[in-house]
């Protein structure tokens, strides 16, 4: 891991990073995380029994719109043209979880990984807002990068 932390000037003072020599590259971002429930919340969700609506549907949404505002929301992010996002939630009865994976791709000069990793804290949020009346004891679990690649760095893959 490097030492460097980009977001600081030599004085220690957080700015944003200087991005334009850097080359126009492909990138492409995934992140994963989960939200573990009760198993009659799973029930209900994966049955369309919950009274706000398609919480699968509007969680995906959710996180597409957020990934497309990362830059209004985490300071110091660069505002992205992005070319795709998808974001995909799978209920998992054997762990009573909902699991997300966001993917994001760009063509530009810094990467998405922070785009893909809002999507999935947003739609994990919005499946939590929308059944919280059923189950205040929810949790958000597991939000990370599992993949990254484009720009000079290359490759990341997660263990």
């Amino acid at each position: 891991m490097s030492a460097d932390l980009t977001h600081f000037d030599a004085e220690g003072r957080a700015h944003m990073v200087d991005v334009s020599g850097k080359d126009m590259t492909h990138r492409i971002a995934i992140a994963r995380g989960s939200v573990v429930m009760e198993p009659e919340t799973l029930r209900r969700i994966s049955g369309g029994e919950i009274g706000k609506g398609d919480v699968l549907g509007v969680a995906r949404l959710a996180g597409i719109m957020a990934a497309k505002r990362t830059h209004d929301l985490i300071p110091l992010c660069h505002p992205l043209p992005l070319a795709a996002v998808t974001v995909d939630l799978r209920p998992d009865p054997g762990r009573n979880a909902v699991d997300i994976e966001a993917e994001v791709k760009t063509t530009g000069r810094t990467g998405v990984e922070m785009e893909a990793l809002t999507a999935v804290s947003v739609a994990a949020l919005t499946v939590y807002d929308m059944c919280k009346a059923i189950d205040r004891g929810m949790r958000i679990a597991e939000i990370r990068l599992v993949h990254k690649s484009g720009g000079k760095s290359g490759v990341f893959e997660a263990r």
